[in-house]
């Protein structure tokens, strides 16, 4: 069976973390010097073909397949084991010396984007992975499945989960189709000029005293929220205690009790770390 194996110029030491992207950029600069070789005659091109299905790079390691994103090859001592990656994962190809499959968020697929044939379950379209709500009007809930089981996760407020990044992210950054700050919000950022516009200027959300939104650059809502127990103040731009906004003053009343409010405006004060020696040094001694 011929293997089509991406070639690794070049004897690799182990890698840290802060190495990876200095080895990606020389796998990819040794692909691009093999590239503007001159190109062979029919039966030239027909050898090193077989050649390079059915060589290892190199003697040792683990290299990406040419067309293949979840498949690759372990070689040992020159042999080639073809590998697949579980379904949903693709070959992290940063370092020879590393099996590793990862989510394919953040690696680059482009150049071999064939996969294996799907292994579907309910909410999982594969095995592996962080999927969107079957509902494209659904913006805040995707699955994230492991060996075809899934958990269904829900983004927190006012945030739209990205199929390119597999988080929740700002409707504007997400970019899902239907799911942006206008079909979200019931809000239009008011016009302002470009000096306040600089200021990402904030607006309250009239229909929830806890939440807020952000104009970034004066034009984009973002739906931003305080914390349990605050509100937002118009007139400060900031969160406060909503006993202490008229228009929010009852906001929790049939949420918390007036001694949970008191509890979370008085927090009792943190306790002193006791036991072993003091760090202070001792007076310094009278002559």
């Amino acid at each position: 069976m011929k293997h089509k194996i991406l070639s690794v110029i070049g004897s690799v030491t182990a890698l840290t973390r802060k190495q990876e992207a200095a080895e990606q950029s020389r796998r990819r600069a040794a692909l691009a010097t093999t590239s503007k070789k001159q190109e062979p005659t029919a039966n030239e091109e027909y050898e090193d073909d077989d050649e390079f299905q059915d060589q290892c790079p190199e003697p040792n390691g683990y290299f990406p397949d040419a067309e293949q994103c979840d498949k690759y090859y372990d070689c040992r001592d020159g042999k080639i084991t073809e590998k697949l990656c579980p379904d949903g994962l693709v070959f992290n190809d940063f370092s020879p010396q590393h099996e590793k499959c990862d989510l394919p968020f953040g690696i680059d697929c482009t150049k071999r984007p064939k996969l294996q044939k799907p292994q579907p379950s309910p909410h999982c379209p594969r095995m592996h992975g962080y999927f969107a709500h079957e509902d494209p009007r659904n913006c805040n809930t995707f699955y994230y499945c492991v060996e075809g089981k899934y958990n269904m996760i829900t983004c927190p407020d006012g945030l739209v989960f990205s199929e390119k990044t597999g988080i929740c992210n700002w409707p504007d950054e997400a970019q899902k189709k239907g799911c942006g700050s206008r079909e979200l919000f019931n809000f239009t950022c008011p016009k302002v000029d470009e000096s306040v516009a600089a200021t990402h200027p904030r607006y309250p959300d009239t229909e929830d005293c806890q939440y807020f939104y952000v104009c970034v650059n004066g034009e984009v809502p973002r739906r931003s929220g305080c914390k349990l127990g605050q509100a937002f103040d118009e007139r400060s731009g900031k969160c406060d205690w909503a006993r202490k906004i008229p228009e929010c003053k009852d906001w929790y009343k049939d949420q918390l009790t007036d001694e949970e409010l008191d509890a979370l405006e008085n927090p009792p004060p943190k306790p002193k770390p006791t036991g072993g020696p003091s760090r202070r040094k001792g007076s310094r001694p009278t002559i």
